[in-house]
């Protein structure tokens, strides 16, 4: 049986570029693969870039209404009329911006289409806050991996800190692509705290249509 992977790291811990690379092993031995990444990530609109330069483009984009498993499944059709063979594996960029239901998807194709799933993404927000997609790759993975980088201080880096205009921000939305105005940077644990005040996840909201009442054990 195939298995759904969540490869997950900091920014800059080389996500897309291991997932380029994953794509060519699988294209170097002959074996046909399908790239996908959700549309709320505009950078490089359709197309996955690597900090080292190297771009692709997707062979489709998701949006946050989209049922992964038929989107999947028209390319895998397309792909066996015109190439008269399988899809050998499905990689997803950016995946911590997937609905979890999204996710349930991945896992679906894995198990029912025996086709291994490849996801790559972050864990936290700037607020040391799991994104929704990567809480649930985090719960139904058959594998976790995490990928590795350093701080500026040299320890590893496990959080990602948001900087407008080269000031750190610990508030705002979830998600802020970056660009010119919104810059990211990878912190170990001391550095987030001496940067954010030893505080965290301090703007953190509870997600629209979330109610929290009393717990009656302790009320």
């Amino acid at each position: 049986m195939a298995k759904l992977y969540f490869r997950y790291g900091a920014m800059n811990s080389g996500k897309s570029t291991a997932l380029l690379q994953a794509a060519y092993n699988y294209e170097e031995r002959d074996q046909s693969v399908v790239l996908a990444k959700p549309r709320i990530d505009t950078k490089g609109d359709q197309t996955i870039v690597s900090r080292l330069g190297v771009t692709r483009a997707v062979d489709f984009t998701i949006d946050e209404t989209d049922d992964v498993y038929t989107r999947f499944q028209a390319h895998q059709a397309s792909l066996l009329r015109v190439r008269q063979r399988d899809v050998a594996c499905l990689l997803v960029d950016e995946a911590q911006f997937l609905t979890p239901p999204q996710v349930d998807d991945l896992l679906r194709i894995a198990i029912r289409e025996d086709i291994p799933v490849l996801a790559y993404g972050i864990r936290t927000d700037f607020q040391t806050v799991a994104f929704p997609g990567s809480r649930r790759l985090l719960e139904i993975s058959h594998s976790l991996e995490e990928l590795k980088t350093i701080c500026r201080c040299g320890r590893k880096a496990v959080f990602n800190a948001r900087s407008i205009d080269g000031v750190f921000v610990f508030d705002g939305d979830q998600v802020a692509i970056d660009g010119v105005d919104v810059a990211y940077e990878s912190l170990c644990g001391a550095c987030y705290l001496d940067e954010s005040g030893e505080s965290l996840a301090s703007g953190w909201k509870a997600p629209v249509g979330l109610e929290l009442e009393p717990d009656p054990d302790f009320s």
